[in-house]
Order: structure tokens, then C-alpha cells, then sequence
């Protein structure tokens, strides 16, 4: 009788995709609802578990300034050779199909920039939705509609990495906590004496608006290879309303309240 031999072979293939890293800019301290949230998502049928009890690899910057932490972040993300970026703030709480719901933008890859809607952190409450600057937000949509904007903020943004190594290339390297990066965000504050008016000026902006502000003024998305026709020139992002995240403070007040929640649903 001959023996029986088991042979086993390692084709190598890990099995799975570098598709999608979550960054997390955090100062140490988060809500548990935040972590039920986070932790608590449903996952699409064949995503790969990259490590153990964390269904997606991660990435957690902890007190850095906001542009310096998502900075770090692009970087693990192109070191990793990424597919997809989702930046996901420590005070913004997740819808739990919020993965299913990104899934499908990933698939059928139809935008490059999609935000989910969460308001500001304030009384009152109001959407984190823009079209133009200096002109408050954008109120023009429902509850449900996928908004078109030039202006979104990253406590809930996907992001294709080909807008992001293309930003990339063109930064400007710098170190921050001993680590090299690249100023892919930024935030702005710029003071200048004026000799004529005799006044002394200042600009200031948040890293959210400043990059997108120069995603489109670089022309990084039709470069980075996503068609781009005069309406999403002028348009680019996407804010989908279905993804609705709750703000929170650390005491654990929700924002917006229920009433001004009630009072955006029966638009």
C-alpha cells in the first residue's frame, strides 16, 4: 500500500485587496458611541479581513494638528498602496450601513470624493454642505438626495488614493513628530499689512475647505483621470445625505438636536 502524502501550496496571494485604509486624526479620547459605531458596521459580502478583531486596516494619528494628522495618514495610505482613503473624525458617529453604502461608490467607481452628512458642532446645528465661500452653507437639497458641492468636510469622506498620489507628488515634504510627510492638507493662516488701506489683514480657513479648494483649483480630479465636464468642474464632490452621522460632543451631546433634525426631514 502506498502511503498517503498531503502536499500543501503557497501560491503567495494574501487573499486580499489593499482597498480601503480609515484614518482617524484623534486627540486619545473618544465616545463609546463612536466606538459602537465604528466597530458596529455592517461589511459587504467579500470584504477581507485585514487584521485580527479590525475588519479594515486603520490608521490613528493621535494629537497632531488636524492637516498634520490626515497628512500622516495619506502617507500610510500610499505606503500601503491603497485603493481607496476614508477619513473618519473621532467626534463623527457612523450610520452602521455606512460601508455598505461606500461599497458601492467604491464599485462602481462613478465619483472620486463622497462625504457622508453630519452637522457642525454648534447651537444651531447646520450642514456641513457647501457651494462657494463666505456665503454660509448649502441648503438647497432633501434628506435622501446626493448633493453635488465644491466644498466638504473630511469627518466622513472617501477619497480615491489616484487624487490623493497625485496631490501627493506635487507637496512639499516637511517633518512633523520626527516623521516625514507631504503637505497634501493644510491649514491656512495668513497675516499681511496692507501700506495702502493701512490695515492689517488676516485669512483663515479649516484643512477641509482648503483642500478642496485645491483639488479643484490643481485640476487633480480630470488629471488623476475621472471625467470631468463643466457641471462637476464646478461641482466635484459629493455629499450623500443617506450616510447621516451624528456630531458629538465629549459629554456626549448629539448634534444636530432632534428638532433640528425634524425640522431638515420635513423639507
Amino acid at each position: 500500500m502506498r502511503p498517503i502524502r498531503t502536499v500543501v501550496m503557497d501560491s503567495g496571494d494574501p487573499g486580499y485587496a489593499n482597498r480601503l485604509l480609515v484614518g482617524t486624526a484623534c486627540t486619545g479620547l473618544v465616545r463609546i458611541e463612536w466606538v459602537a459605531a465604528r466597530y458596529g458596521q455592517l461589511i459587504p459580502i467579500n470584504w477581507s479581513m485585514a487584521q485580527l478583531m479590525q475588519y479594515m486596516a486603520g490608521t490613528f494619528p493621535l494629537r497632531f494638528q488636524v492637516a498634520d494628522a490626515q497628512n500622516l495618514i495619506v502617507k500610510d495610505a500610499i505606503e500601503k498602496d491603497m485603493e481607496w482613503l476614508f477619513l473618519l473624525e473621532h467626534d463623527v458617529v457612523l450610520p452602521p450601513d455606512t460601508f455598505v453604502r461606500l461599497n458601492r461608490y467604491m464599485r462602481e467607481a462613478t465619483a472620486p470624493v463622497v462625504s457622508g452628512l453630519y452637522f457642525s458642532r454648534a447651537q444651531p446645528s447646520e450642514p456641513m454642505v457647501f457651494r462657494g465661500r463666505g456665503n454660509s452653507f448649502f441648503d438647497g437639497w432633501r434628506m435622501g438626495d446626493v448633493v453635488e458641492c465644491d466644498g466638504a468636510p473630511t469627518g466622513c469622506l472617501l477619497i480615491h488614493m489616484g487624487v490623493l498620489r497625485l496631490m501627493w507628488a506635487e507637496s512639499e515634504e516637511y517633518t512633523v513628530g520626527g516623521m516625514k510627510t507631504r503637505r497634501v492638507f493644510n491649514t491656512p493662516r495668513d497675516g499681511w499689512f496692507n501700506p495702502t488701506t493701512g490695515q492689517y489683514n488676516l485669512t483663515a480657513t479649516t484643512s477641509d475647505l482648503e483642500w478642496c479648494d485645491r483639488v479643484m483649483r490643481g485640476d487633480y480630479l480630470r488629471r488623476a483621470g475621472w471625467p470631468c465636464d463643466e457641471r462637476r468642474g464646478r461641482w466635484p464632490f459629493l455629499v450623500d445625505t443617506n450616510i447621516f452621522c451624528w456630531h458629538i460632543n465629549p459629554d456626549g451631546r448629539l448634534f444636530p438636536s432632534k428638532a433640528e433634525l425634524a425640522e431638515w426631514g420635513s423639507k
